[in-house]
């Protein structure tokens, strides 16, 4: 099976390079200094599960020059998603699946636009990780987790067939039930990144002060309730149980959305409160506090993308 990973940064650098370790046929789409240091020296992955290294590897920062694939899985930011379609129809056969892995509820949707609905599966990762320097990554949270499945929940050959590439890749995935519920349960908690952004801290400073920790709290209440009125099938006790999630985190770590905020990058903020927000006035469903958190990243995310 010919794979193709479009963004090599903390997700496709981990996942695809468990996939090329284990053997499989995987291009690489990366950039810069990225790039070079991969196409010189092999990807370095360092992970509190275990480091390792792929010292052969093809990587190209063209999406054309990949050929047509078997299995695309889209790592890159949720806002580049719209820029790539076009140059991802060059790689797509009649067969290939596109397997997107970014946070938010839009993906598959933004995905359909340019590709054949046919060809899209739904999914999600879990992982904290990030690109350290050039032709390095570095995992330092979370179990690795891939969770997938087709829009309409049906168990299929080409999920079965998925799942066990990753199986033998010793990648933790899962088959979802329902993959829009399943999106939905990373998107409310993944929403608190834009709170670490604005209050300057880490994921465990922001739960030890009670203020903070009671705007986290209302946050997620907020897309949980716009969760129910939207139709989402979530059951009521999720929300303790991301809470505990949360709790879980490293104390120090952060998210790429904060991380992106606080040095001047373009950030996944609309398609995380300002999507919330979007949907909340689309069905009457009141978000003061997602609303506030996406007010005032807003300012840093134009001239972000001015630079």
């Amino acid at each position: 099976m010919k794979i193709a990973i479009i963004g090599t940064g903390g997700v496709g650098g981990y996942f695809g390079g468990k996939l090329a370790k284990a053997g499989y046929d995987v291009t690489f789409l990366a950039r810069g200094k990225h790039l070079r240091a991969i196409q010189q020296n092999g990807l370095i992955v360092k992970s509190v599960l275990g480091d390792f290294k792929v010292d052969s590897m093809k990587a190209t920062d063209r999406i054309e020059t990949i050929g047509f694939s078997d299995l695309i899985i889209i790592t890159v930011k949720a806002w580049q998603i719209k820029d790539i379609t076009k140059d991802l129809k060059t790689i797509i056969k009649n067969d290939t699946i596109v397997l997107p892995l970014q946070n938010g509820v839009l993906a598959a949707e933004e995905l359909k636009e340019n590709i054949k609905q046919e060809n899209i599966i739904g999914g999600l990762c879990r992982i904290i990780s990030k690109i350290e320097s050039p032709g390095v990554i570095n995992h330092f949270g979370i179990e690795p987790t891939i969770l997938f499945g087709e829009l309409d929940n049906s168990k299929t050959e080409r999920i079965l067939k998925i799942k066990a590439i990753f199986d033998n890749a010793g990648i933790n995935a899962k088959i979802s039930d329902d993959i829009v519920v399943d999106l939905w349960k990373k998107f409310i908690p993944i929403c608190v990144s834009g709170l670490l952004a604005i209050t300057n801290t880490t994921y465990g400073e922001l739960r030890e002060l009670s203020e903070t920790r009671q705007l986290m709290i209302e946050l997620l209440n907020e897309i949980f309730r716009l969760s129910q009125k939207i139709g989402i099938k979530i059951e009521s006790a999720y929300l303790d149980k991301a809470i505990t999630f949360i709790d879980s985190f490293p104390y120090d770590s952060t998210s790429s959305l904060t991380r992106d905020v606080w040095e001047g990058k373009p950030s996944e903020i609309e398609y995380q409160n300002g999507t919330v927000v979007r949907l909340g006035e689309k069905f009457g469903v009141d978000t003061p506090i997602n609303r506030f958190v996406y007010n005032c990243i807003l300012p840093m995310e134009i001239k972000a993308r001015k630079l």
